[in-house]
């Protein structure tokens, strides 16, 4: 009989894009969190003689700046790696943030429908009731840019998909024969939810954080673009779209690198998703 970590890895591996993708954003996620070491340059350096210079391989770049500089004469290179640490650091937070009062108040909205569900759902519906990004908009105009700031917005907004999702999950456990033999035998609220109903609602929950990662890579993205998440001269991917907006014509990698490089990563993410809900989905694997 396979261990449940050898049957998930057999489920996730055997989608070849999620495997790729895994790779590409281990590869990202290591060059981000080694930055300190990868990056050529500091990434707020400024040399004045090398302003907008094309990429290494490129007519009129240089060696030295093996993806070119920027308009203020920065380097590229190191201002991806140090931006990647911030913008996939701020998803991770934002995940986190939004996740586990999600999933804490989801279960509080199950195992108390008639008095706590209602009004936890309500306040939910309130939040689904306006976009994401808008929301995000609103709660840093109120709370004023910053990472900290930048990453709560973000988590406020993708709160309700997690509340939503545990608490249907757990209600379609509670009326399983586990959960009542754990009644019977005396074990508390906060046992029930912790320790028997919550593992089994986990494959779900995974799937959707892991989506809800790219989102929110995409939101910490925008709300750098709009600038009002990381402030300069921190380089972040957005803030690194916003910068070079005006050199589009004439110098197009000033644009380019940073769009490719949120593009990859959000891809890898939603690939590392399928991989995920293949693997953990128990109707897709009957069906396998």
């Amino acid at each position: 009989m396979k261990s449940p970590l050898r049957e998930f890895w057999g489920g996730f591996s055997a989608n070849r894009g999620a495997l790729v993708a895994l790779i590409v954003f281990t590869l990202l996620a290591g060059a981000a969190v080694l930055a300190p070491w990868l990056a050529p340059h500091s990434p707020i350096e400024q040399y004045r003689a090398h302003l907008l210079t094309p990429p290494a391989w490129s007519e009129g770049g240089s060696s030295q700046f093996w993806l070119g500089t920027d308009e203020l004469g920065r380097d590229l290179l190191s201002r991806l790696l140090y931006g990647g640490r911030l913008s996939l650091g701020l998803a991770l937070a934002a995940v986190v943030l939004s996740v586990v009062p999600g999933v804490l108040l989801g279960l509080l909205a199950a195992f108390y429908g008639r008095s706590l569900g209602p009004l936890i759902m309500r306040a939910m519906d309130i939040l689904l009731a306006l976009p994401g990004l808008l929301l995000a908009i609103c709660v840093i105009t109120i709370l004023g840019p910053g990472l900290v700031n930048t990453a709560l917005a973000i988590a406020i907004g993708a709160l309700p998909s997690y509340v939503r999702l545990t608490r249907a999950a757990a209600l379609s456990e509670l009326a399983k024969d586990y959960v009542v033999a754990a009644q019977v035998t005396g074990a508390g609220t906060g046992r029930q939810m912790l320790i028997h109903v919550l593992p089994n609602c986990m494959a779900p929950l995974i799937v959707n954080a892991s989506l809800g990662f790219s989102t929110a890579l995409l939101a910490a993205a925008g709300l750098g673009f709009l600038g009002l998440g990381v402030q300069a001269p921190t380089p972040e991917w957005g803030s690194m779209l916003s910068s070079a907006r005006d050199y589009i014509q004439r110098a197009g990698w000033v644009v380019t690198l940073p769009g490719l490089t949120i593009l990859v990563a959000v891809l890898a993410v939603n690939l590392m998703g399928d991989g995920l809900r293949d693997a953990l989905d128990p109707k897709l694997k009957k069906l396998q």
